[in-house]
């Protein structure tokens, strides 16, 4: 028979909510003891109780100690991996601003190859372009030309 769905709200009654608590704790123990003996992970639990005044730790309060030390020291060696949001952010703004100049680097080639065809077509160079275009297309009929020229090479 399965069990009925339980209703996630604050118990009112006072008893019921300690026999709650004490029910789910010795079940939060149980999985923990269990993660560490079938996961070989090393865990602890620490659970503050509003009905005592001793807060329980599993499995001893040294275990615990030695398990948040390794947390602490795992994530001081892996400082340059963990981030947080501001820094994710900039990571990501970094890598599309990249993106954006290898795009307007590959257009801009693009362009000037369509440029210099067109140029070829015609027998002609279009008057408007500017001193830095011009050196741009420039550098692009010399790569073209040794391209060619190491083509022919490796066929003779």
């Amino acid at each position: 028979m399965p069990r009925r769905k339980v209703k996630l709200a604050f118990i009112s009654d006072e008893l019921a909510r300690k026999v709650t608590y004490n029910k789910r704790k010795k079940g939060l123990i149980k999985k923990v003891t269990e993660l560490t003996t079938l996961c070989d992970v090393p865990a602890c639990a620490i659970i503050s109780s509003p009905f005592d005044s001793e807060t329980e730790v599993w499995p001893n309060q040294e275990g615990a100690m030695k398990v948040i030390e390794r947390y602490q020291n795992s994530y001081m060696r892996d400082e340059k991996r963990n981030v947080n949001q501001e820094k994710f952010i900039m990571q990501m703004i970094t890598k599309a601003r990249d993106q954006i100049r290898k795009m307007k680097q590959d257009n801009r080639e693009k362009e000037l190859n369509l440029l210099m065809f067109a140029c070829l077509q015609n027998n002609n160079l279009s008057i408007d372009l500017t001193a830095e275009e011009l050196k741009d297309f420039d550098k692009l009929v010399e790569k073209k030309l040794k391209e060619v020229g190491s083509k022919i090479e490796t066929l003779n």
